[in-house]
C-alpha cells in the first residue's frame, strides 16, 4: 500500500545521527498532530525508524498513535525537567519501526518551572543525545504557542516543518513563527532552517483555500511542497480510534495525501532514490 513511496538511503543526516525535524505553529488546529503521526507513520513504512516526541500538554499525538493515558508513567516532561534517561520514556507502536515519547496534561507546568532551570533552551536537545543514533528521523510535535517547549524544538531541531491550513486567519500568525525560527537561529541554533510548508484542509470547493494557496505559493516559492492535505472526514475520524489514517483507511483521499507528502520530503532532502 505504500508502493508510491522511494526506498530510503540509511543515516539522513550523513553522520549517522536522525533527522530532527519540529512540527510547529503557533496557531492551533491547522493539522500539526496529524502531520507528525501520519508523516512518520509512511516514512516508517519504507524502513526509516521513526520516534515522535509529543511536547504538547493535550497529548493527542499519543492518543493518535493509541498510547492510552495510563500507560503515559513517563513522558516528555520528564525529560524536559531533566528527571529520567529517555529509553525509559520510549512506547512502541502499533506500525513497525515507529515509536513515541508521550506527554500528559503535567507538561503545561513546564513552562513556568523551566523559567528557573540552568539550560531551559536545550533540555529537549541534551536529552536526545543518548537516543540520536537510534532513529533515522524524530518529528517533534509541537504545542500551538510559541514558549519554552517550542524553543526547545526549535533548539534541538535541524529544520521545521510548517503545516497551514488554508484559511486567512492562518496567515496571519505565520510571519511571527518565522521571526522566531530566524531569532532562534542567530541566539541558538544556526543551522535551522524551514524544511517547507505543507498546506493542509485544502477545500477545493472553496475558492479562499485556492486564494490562500497562491499566496502562500507566491510568498515562500519552492518550500511549499507540492502535496496539499485536504479536508477529509476520515482524517477526523481516525484519532478516535488510536490510529493514523494512513492504517484506519489507507485508500482515503487524506491518506493518500500524506503518503504522496512522506514520498516529497524524502525526496527534498536527498535521501530517497
Amino acid at each position: 500500500m505504500f508502493a508510491k513511496l522511494p526506498e530510503q538511503v540509511t543515516q539522513p543526516n550523513g553522520d549517522g545521527t536522525a533527522r530532527i525535524l519540529a512540527i510547529a505553529n503557533q496557531k492551533g488546529g491547522v493539522g500539526k498532530t496529524t502531520t507528525a503521526i501520519n508523516l512518520a507513520t509512511a516514512m516508517a513504512a519504507v524502513g526509516n525508524k521513526v520516534l515522535i516526541i509529543d511536547i504538547d500538554a493535550q497529548g493527542n499525538a499519543s492518543t493518535g498513535l493509541g498510547i492510552l493515558p495510563e500507560e503515559r508513567k513517563v513522558t516528555s516532561y520528564d525529560i524536559l525537567m531533566g528527571q529520567i534517561d529517555v529509553q525509559s520514556a520510549i512506547h512502541e507502536t502499533e506500525i513497525p519501526n515507529l515509536h513515541v515519547i508521550p506527554s500528559t496534561v503535567d507538561l503545561s507546568g513546564a513552562e513556568i518551572e523551566l523559567i528557573e532551570e540552568d539550560r531551559r533552551e536545550f533540555r529537549l536537545r541534551d536529552g536526545l543525545r543518548n537516543v540520536a543514533t537510534e532513529y533515522d528521523y524524530i518529528l517533534v510535535d509541537c504545542p500551538p504557542a510559541l514558549g519554552l517547549l517550542t524553543l526547545n524544538a526549535l533548539c534541538a531541531a535541524n529544520a521545521v516543518l510548517v503545516p497551514l491550513q488554508c484559511e486567512f486567519y492562518a496567515l496571519e500568525g505565520l510571519s511571527h513563527l518565522i521571526k522566531t525560527i530566524e531569532r532562534v537561529k542567530r541566539a541558538f541554533n544556526p543551522g535551522l532552517d524551514i524544511e517547507g510548508v505543507i498546506l493542509t484542509m485544502h477545500d477545493q470547493r472553496n475558492n479562499l483555500s485556492e486564494m490562500v494557496e497562491a499566496d502562500v505559493r507566491d510568498h515562500f516559492g519552492e518550500k511549499v511542497y507540492n502535496t496539499v492535505i485536504p479536508r477529509n472526514v476520515r482524517v477526523s475520524e481516525a484519532p478516535s480510534h488510536g490510529k493514523p489514517v494512513i492504517l484506519y483507511d489507507v485508500n482515503c483521499r487524506g491518506s493518500q495525501a500524506y503518503i504522496h507528502l512522506a514520498g516529497e520530503v524524502l525526496k527534498r532532502e536527498g535521501r530517497a532514490v
